[in-house]
């Protein structure tokens, strides 16, 4: 006996109230639509490209050595290791958070096709917007692998912690790109203006320079930069010629989990809104 319309059940969605739960569990049930997103960032990011996953040697290549020609033999900046994998090796990390924050900043605002057609955990936007930059990623630790075998810098068991200072970079793109990606939806001056302060942002952090340089009495202030603590770390793990200043990462770490829980809540309490603004 087939049943009427009315006998069939109704899911009703509804918009959080009160205390916002994040309910990450639901991540996990939409594992596959994450997935296909970051397929289908990847394949469009080389799609119709000559050089197609080769950019991702090339521009890091290029600006390690336009930085050691001007840091290094204009400037003279005095580093422990050799300048270009110095530089190079911080570059890894900087130009994937420098993308991915562009990426999960413009993630929701680029999906309004999606958000006004059907229902999903909208965070699923943002993290997705972060897988593809890992593949860029592998590519230049390959290549700084040959650079370390050229200047002699064998690895350290210092390599083994790597892994996990690339989940902090991706961790520390996702904190500030949840805020900024919210705010977009309704004001799209942040999207825009995200390119100018990601280039101010990248000679706050010891890139081009070490942070021996910083004086100490701006140290503290200095660290509570999260990418400090993440760039130090990264260059520390590949290299291992000197230990990170662990009081900075401390308090990279710290500011980065205010940054990623205060930005998960703020996502959530805004979540509901983004369709009808968009």
């Amino acid at each position: 006996m087939s049943q009427s319309p009315t006998d069939l059940p109704i899911t009703v969605i509804e918009p959080n109230t009160g205390w916002i739960s994040l309910n990450l569990p639901e991540i996990w049930r939409y594992r596959d639509l994450l997935r296909l997103l970051v397929w289908r960032d990847v394949s469009a990011r080389y799609r119709q490209s000559v050089l197609g996953i080769f950019w991702a040697m090339f521009r890091p290549l290029i600006t390690a050595l336009i930085y050691t020609l001007v840091f290094s033999v204009f400037v003279r900046v005095k580093t422990d290791i050799p300048y270009p994998i110095f530089a190079f090796s911080a570059l890894i990390p900087w130009l994937y958070f420098s993308n991915a924050l562009s990426a999960v900043t413009s993630s929701v605002s680029g999906a309004s096709n999606l958000l006004s057609k059907v229902y999903f955990p909208r965070l699923i936007l943002p993290l997705a917007a972060i897988g593809p930059g890992l593949i860029e990623v592998l590519i230049q630790l390959i290549i700084v692998a040959g650079m370390m075998a050229v200047y002699q810098y064998p690895p350290t068991l210092a390599i083994f912690a790597l892994p996990f200072f690339i989940a902090l970079t991706s961790l520390t793109a996702l904190a500030f790109g949840i805020w900024l990606t919210a705010l977009n939806v309704k004001y799209r001056d942040v999207g825009m203006s995200v390119p100018f302060f990601v280039q101010i942002w990248m000679y706050l952090c010891p890139i081009v320079y070490p942070i021996s340089m910083v004086p100490e009495r701006f140290r503290s202030l200095y660290s509570l930069n999260p990418m400090v603590g993440v760039i130090e770390g990264f260059r520390w793990s590949l290299l291992g010629a000197s230990s990170p200043d662990w009081t900075a990462m401390i308090m990279s770490a710290a500011t980065l989990s205010v940054l990623l829980i205060s930005g998960l809540y703020f996502f959530r309490r805004t979540e509901a809104s983004f369709a009808d603004v968009i």
